[in-house]
């Protein structure tokens, strides 16, 4: 499901039979009720087509693979072997997350800090202008933060915006209700009104 050559997912597309997206193309993502292993994600993506279509992926899709963990072996041209990725991959993913960088951060408005997160704690993403608005839910905290970031800092594992635009709204309790309001904000003309105000 997951290539880790070109980044990309690969889903069911009723109009063209596949689609292959970035994860920046992730409109929503929802964990299913359930066994936590193997955890379920039901996403819905932005397709080439034009149509937003729905499509799961397990925990391990999305959370390690871009990381390497389903990486193959690959063809070494000065070897002339096929040799393993996977081990080298998560290797090199481990020292660096042990060096205190992570592939996915994001800065949590109720904290007033950065955080560490895997896609998991995705809620939703929205395009605007080239950038993502991403709802996360804090893993310390349980809190939903919006920030508005670039689709790199999205698509590529330990890459991160040198500023990212932080939504300075605390949401309630309730904030799944609250998150499908903003859905259906960031889908309505009115926010791009009220965005072009600002």
């Amino acid at each position: 499901m997951y290539d880790g050559l070109t980044g990309r997912y690969t889903f069911r597309c009723p109009a063209n039979g596949e689609a292959r997206v970035r994860l920046s193309r992730f409109r929503s993502v929802e964990r299913f009720a359930g066994p936590a292993r193997p955890s379920v994600f039901r996403v819905r993506f932005a397709c080439p087509c034009g149509d937003d279509h729905e499509g799961l992926v397990t925990h391990d899709e999305l959370d390690w693979a871009p990381l390497g963990s389903d990486a193959s072996a690959f063809f070494n041209l000065m070897t002339r072997r096929l040799e393993p990725a996977r081990d080298e991959l998560l290797e090199l993913a481990a020292r660096r997350i042990g060096a205190g960088e992570w592939p996915w951060t994001f800065f949590c408005w109720p904290e007033g800090r950065p955080r560490p997160v895997f896609p998991s704690a995705f809620r939703l993403l929205a395009e605007a202008d080239g950038r993502l608005g991403l709802a996360v839910r804090c893993p310390d905290c349980g809190g939903t933060s919006v920030n508005v970031v670039s689709r790199r800092h999205v698509d590529e594992p330990f890459f991160n915006d040198d500023a990212v635009a932080v939504v300075e709204h605390v949401f309630a309790a309730d904030a799944e209700e609250l998150v499908a309001g903003f859905r259906a904000e960031l889908d309505s003309a009115a926010f791009d009104a009220r965005r072009l105000a600002l």
